[in-house]
């Protein structure tokens, strides 16, 4: 009886214990579905010590860590279970790939992609993209520096106007009577730096007790564009079916220094989002972001034609190109209509990268920024003065979300005249070929008849080269292009030392002679007269040694002194022209070095073998 009664309250103690288990799943799960990410962390893991459905919930664990923008804890989770992925949705691959990418941990995050893209039926396009990412050979260049108005809390979204800055911020305000409960910040709102550095809430009825921004001001600067969460005239909008209030983009029109006359915009919608606003430069479009229907994947970039009077045109999807299955967020257009963007679907370096494309181009094509201004983590909302090399982006790469200025540095035009080493000359028709780290060639290059060749190359990297000429010697070094963010050129001249070879150099024939003879035939001449150009005009110090040779017919005593004749009147043929006889060596070599080496020599054997050869001595 004793024992039977112990094991009813053994029993009894299990079953209390696993309701309590269920409920921390329940209310665990439904912080989940409400965006209170922090607070989820905190029940997940009391599920996990316990060890209650450990497999769901260190999943659950860690994508609510990548909801909260810390890839290393996600990792930690998703490796303990997916060691042994058996059971588990092929999706949570490319999770953990995308993970390991926020972690710096690439080649582990290709590795995972790559088992993703094989345990699928077809390849996911976004996967692809990220697996074979490719950025553009030449990038610009961007010096970042943390912005000293940032605060404790969340602050992105900076742009400028007439020299006034305004920042998205959750620092606190009168505005910010409760906390959001995604990361346990207060809501953002919009403010305004003033000349003495100070920050402050915008003027006017823009901000509200629920998010407000980011913004876009008309070019004239009489209507500004925001966003802001479903919420009008001091009340909030309808929520949809699964309770969430979505953002909505407003417009309001300038009344001295405030904002007044607030406006919903007619694209907006109850059921889904729409925000991120930025007005083309001519003022007649409007770029925003929406994961309205029809999309192409989460999060989508689209545009408006503006039409006045808060009448727009039918919003149009940008399209495949830019849009991906993942999250396009934050657009910016700058005076050459090209957008900027955030993305978490185009390959990049961590988590959300900046991209851009010219919009103007036929085939649009997408650019990632490079690492200087993209981290393992989330960087966006790109803004850029009109006209200008400066501008701001936010970045949560020291764990919360700062605004940062950057100084953009143009890519460092490269130029240098090709020269001979010898006497200066410029040369024509120089190939120079540019390589990056791995051997690659990334720029083929030719001096044009002046010797000139200009192109544009990376910053902070260094640049293998090469250079060849059909008449001089291969040339290589290594350029450096660090430490150089106060030039916009680096002139780099190549000299190019000539082949040691005056045949080649003069581009003449063979000298040859007659049987038994050492006259200069008129053949000889032609082309002796060109070595004759090449040492007066082209290498004035040149010396040369001439070596002349017989045929096999004939004693050696005989052709030593034939071979003597010859060399000679080859000498004195070029000392006529005007060459010093202090550049001019000869030597006899008579049968002893044959041109063709044979026993029974033909006629025309013969001829090969008389004949008259030059080398360098000195070129300098």
């Amino acid at each position: 009886m004793k024992k039977q009664y112990y094991l009813i309250l053994l029993f009894l103690v299990f079953s209390i214990n696993l309701q309590a288990q269920y409920g921390k799943q329940k209310k665990a799960d439904k912080l989940y579905n409400n965006f209170a990410y922090t607070e989820a962390v905190d029940v997940y893991k009391e599920l996990i010590a316990n060890e209650y459905n450990l497999k769901k919930n260190r999943l659950k664990l860690a994508d609510t860590y990548m909801k909260l923008r810390s890839p290393e804890n996600a990792v930690f989770y998703y490796e303990d279970v997916l060691e042994d992925s058996t059971n588990i949705s092929e999706e949570y691959y490319y999770e953990y790939a995308q993970a390991l990418r926020g972690a710096k941990r690439y080649e582990e995050s290709r590795e995972w992609l790559q088992k993703y893209l094989e345990s699928r039926g077809e390849a996911s396009a976004e996967a692809n993209k990220i697996q074979n990412r490719t950025n553009s050979a030449i990038q610009t260049t961007y010096k970042l520096q943390k912005s000293d108005f940032n605060s404790e809390f969340s602050d992105f979204g900076a742009v400028k106007y007439k020299g006034e800055t305004y920042l998205i911020s959750a620092r606190n305000s009168k505005n910010s009577e409760k906390e959001y409960s995604w990361n346990e910040e207060p809501f953002l709102d919009i403010y305004k730096l003033n000349s003495n550095g100070e920050v402050s809430p915008i003027s006017g009825e823009i901000n509200t007790k629920l998010h407000d921004g980011p913004i876009s001001f008309s070019p004239n600067g009489e209507t500004l564009y925001f966003t802001r969460n479903n919420y009008f005239n001091n009340k909030e909008g309808k929520r949809d079916k699964e309770a969430t209030n979505h953002l909505k983009i407003y417009s309001a029109q300038k009344s001295g220094n405030s904002w007044i006359n607030i406006q919903e915009l007619p694209f907006n919608s109850d059921n889904y989002s729409v925000g991120h606003p930025t007005v083309s430069q001519d003022g007649k479009t409007l770029f925003f972001a929406s994961n309205m229907p029809g999309g192409q994947g989460r999060t989508d970039l689209f545009k408006v034609s503006i039409k006045g009077n808060n009448t727009f045109g039918i919003p149009e999807n940008l399209g495949s190109k830019i849009n991906t299955p993942e999250d396009e967020t934050f657009p910016f257009i700058d005076e050459e209509n090209v957008l900027y963007f955030s993305s978490t679907g185009h390959g990049g370096y961590g988590l959300a990268d900046i991209f851009k494309t010219d919009l103007d181009t036929e085939n649009i094509e997408v650019q990632n920024l490079g690492e200087t201004i993209n981290s393992n983590l989330d960087d966006f909302s790109y803004f850029r003065e009109t006209n200008r090399n400066a501008g701001f982006i936010a970045s949560n790469r020291e764990g919360s979300d700062n605004i940062y200025s950057f100084n953009q540095l143009l890519p460092l035009v490269l130029k240098g005249k090709v020269t001979d080493a010898v006497n200066g000359n410029p040369i024509p028709r120089a190939t120079i070929r540019l390589f990056n780290k791995n051997n690659e060639e990334i720029a083929f290059l030719e001096s044009n008849e002046d010797g000139d060749y200009q192109t544009t190359v990376n910053r902070n990297i260094d640049i293998p080269l090469e250079a060849k000429q059909i008449e001089y010697q291969n040339f290589s070094d290594t350029l450096d292009t660090r430490n150089m963010e106060d030039s916009e050129e680096l002139i780099y001249n190549i000299a190019l030392q000539p082949v040691a070879d005056v045949e080649y150099l003069a581009e003449i024939n063979n000298i040859y002679f007659d049987f038994d003879k050492s006259n200069i035939r008129a053949d000889a001449a032609k082309e002796l007269d060109k070595l004759v150009k090449l040492m007066k005009e082209e290498y004035p110090d040149l010396v040369i040694e001439i070596g002349s040779h017989t045929d096999k017919r004939g004693s050696d005593i005989y052709n030593d002194a034939l071979a003597e004749r010859r060399a000679k009147a080859t000498r004195d043929y070029l000392i006529a022209e005007g060459v010093s006889g202090e550049r001019l060596q000869k030597q006899a070599f008579g049968e002893r070095k044959p041109a063709i080496d044979c026993d029974r020599c033909s006629s025309e054997q013969h001829q090969l073998n008389r004949r008259s050869m030059f080398s360098v001595v000195k070129m300098d």
